[in-house]
Order: structure tokens, then C-alpha cells, then sequence
């Protein structure tokens, strides 16, 4: 392995850190789908690291169905996000209160 694992770790977790802080410090819906989209490559670049670290290739079977998760959650996120915007006219959570 060419890069040291200490290293993909450290690019994962400042990666996921980036992610948890866009998810928490944002106010806008599309920025928190974005955050919980680095959080999840975050974990894909963990996966394979530790794959190439130990020499499985079930790391990189993770990546995969992390992907087609990821593709799922964004079309999913972004229509519930065009209806949320229809029904109220903005896409803050602070100002959603649908369920009162």
C-alpha cells in the first residue's frame, strides 16, 4: 500500500468531520443532504483503506452498496426537499413545523 492506513484514517475522519459540522451548523436542508454525503464517502474511503490494508475485497463491496445507498438517499432527499419547498415556500428546518 502505497499510502500509510494512519493517513486514510486521518483524511476519513477529517472528512466526516466536515460533514457532522455542515449537517449541525447549517440551516438549509440541501447543505444537511450535502453533509450526510461526505459523512457517507467518509466511510467509503475507511472501507477501502481497510480493504487494501488487510487485502479483502469485502471493504470494496461495502463502498459499492454505500454508493448505491448514497444515490438512493440523494433522490429521495431531493424530492422530499422540492415538495417540503412547494408546500412552504422555503427550505429552512427552523420554519418547518408540518406535524403541528
Amino acid at each position: 500500500m502505497i499510502v500509510p492506513l494512519s493517513h486514510v484514517m486521518a483524511l476519513a475522519g477529517v472528512l466526516f468531520l466536515i460533514g457532522m459540522f455542515t449537517v449541525t451548523a447549517r440551516r438549509n436542508l440541501i447543505m444537511m443532504l450535502l453533509g450526510v454525503e461526505i459523512m457517507l464517502n467518509a466511510g467509503a474511503i475507511m472501507f477501502v483503506g481497510a480493504a487494501l490494508r488487510w487485502g479483502q475485497l469485502e471493504g470494496q463491496a461495502f463502498v459499492i452498496f454505500i454508493l448505491a445507498v448514497a444515490a438512493a438517499e440523494v433522490s429521495v432527499g431531493l424530492a422530499m426537499i422540492v415538495r417540503v419547498h412547494r408546500r412552504c415556500g422555503s427550505i429552512d428546518p427552523g420554519e418547518l413545523n408540518l406535524l403541528k
